[in-house]
């Protein structure tokens, strides 16, 4: 596979923020009397709005965006637990050295992503794509075009490395190639993705000219 750029979705791909986005949405539910595993099954790659209309269809647009606000505040703010995934600083790192362009495109709000990349200690993203800058999120191409548009790159020359199904589907829609990390058995549309990793760790990165070429490998 081979890219002028790369667009790394953050939690899940990048970040380990399981514990505190499932304790924020399992009280969010406990507490609107709504079954967690449902809850919980739907939310990930996706934009919280999205998710609270999802849930609150009845509800007037004010109130979702009341629990919107307590639900970011809440993992704007809790960060114990948050650390990087295995081998997502490294990788950074090297596409820094090699000087290979980056972003993040995530489907969480600014004070979310900023909070948790300096949780992680990654590299400072130089470009970063958060909720509050597509009018549609995650499966929706939107997220993903623009980070290319940002890059400066057409689509079909952006990396994207995903964990979610919505977040794939998302990249597959905008026409970038994807590498899927740690993908679940229900994920759709596996034929269309290049390369699927356990862990990051298994991707290796070279540059050739302009182009970054990625592999697979495996570790030992």
């Amino acid at each position: 596979m081979r890219g002028l750029g790369f667009l790394f979705d953050l939690d899940g791909t990048l970040i380990d923020s399981l514990p505190v986005v499932e304790l924020a949405w399992g009280n969010w539910a406990r507490r609107h009397g709504v079954p967690e595993a449902e809850v919980l099954n739907f939310i990930h790659g996706k934009q919280a709005i999205t998710s609270l209309r999802h849930f609150m269809p009845l509800q007037s647009e004010k109130t979702i965006q009341h629990e919107y606000r307590l639900l970011e505040r809440f993992e704007a703010e809790t960060i114990e637990g948050v650390s990087a995934l295995p081998g997502a600083r490294e990788l950074l790192t090297e596409l820094n050295r090699l000087q290979l362009p980056w972003a993040i495109v995530t489907s969480g709000s600014l004070p979310v992503a900023s909070a948790r990349v300096r949780a992680g200690q990654l590299p400072a993203p130089p470009v970063l794509i958060t909720a509050e800058q597509v009018p549609r999120g995650k499966p929706q191409p939107d997220p993903y075009l623009l980070g290319a548009e940002k890059l400066g790159f057409r689509p079909a020359d952006c990396i994207v490395v995903e964990d979610a199904i919505a977040g794939i589907q998302s990249g597959l829609a905008a026409g970038c190639p994807v590498i899927a990390v740690n993908p679940t058995p229900e994920t759709p549309q596996k034929d269309a993705v290049g390369i699927i990793v356990a862990s990051l760790w298994q991707l290796r990165v070279t540059r050739e000219g302009d182009y970054a070429l990625v592999s697979r490998h495996e570790v030992a």
